[in-house]
C-alpha cells in the first residue's frame, strides 16, 4: 500500500495540472488522484479481510472519493458509503449492489448551457 500511494503521490506531483490521463474519458489530476485513491483504499480493504486483519480505510480519504466520483452518495458513514458503492457491503435498508460506476467526467464548464 505504502508503495503504491508514493507511486501515486509522485506521479501526481510531477504531471502538469493540463495534463490528461484516459480511463473511458479524459481525466485531469484531480479524478486521476480520486481514482488511485479509491483503488488503493479498496483493494487494502479487500485484502484485509481476505486475510482477516483488522484494518478500515480512512474516513477523510473515503470523503474525498465520495466527493469526487460518487457525487449521489448517499449520507452516512463515509467508509460505510464507500464500501456499499462500491458494492463491497450493505448499507441501511439499502439494496446491496451488484454493479457500479464511478463517475469520473465532470461536465465542461466552458461549454455549459448555464
Amino acid at each position: 500500500m505504502t508503495s503504491s500511494a508514493r507511486l501515486l503521490g509522485g506521479t501526481l506531483a510531477t504531471a502538469g495540472r493540463s495534463l490528461r490521463a484516459w480511463r473511458r474519458v479524459p481525466c485531469g489530476p484531480t479524478v486521476f488522484a480520486a481514482m488511485g485513491v479509491a483503488e488503493i483504499l479498496l483493494h487494502a480493504d479487500d485484502i484485509t479481510r481476505t486475510l482477516g486483519m483488522d484494518w478500515l480505510p480512512s474516513a477523510s480519504l473515503c470523503v474525498a472519493v465520495l466527493d469526487r466520483l460518487f457525487p449521489g452518495a448517499p449520507p452516512g458513514e463515509p467508509v460505510r458509503v464507500l464500501l456499499w458503492c462500491t458494492g463491497r457491503g450493505e448499507l441501511d435498508a439499502l439494496p446491496r449492489r451488484t454493479s457500479w460506476v464511478w463517475k469520473a467526467a465532470l461536465p465542461d464548464r466552458a461549454h455549459s448551457a448555464r
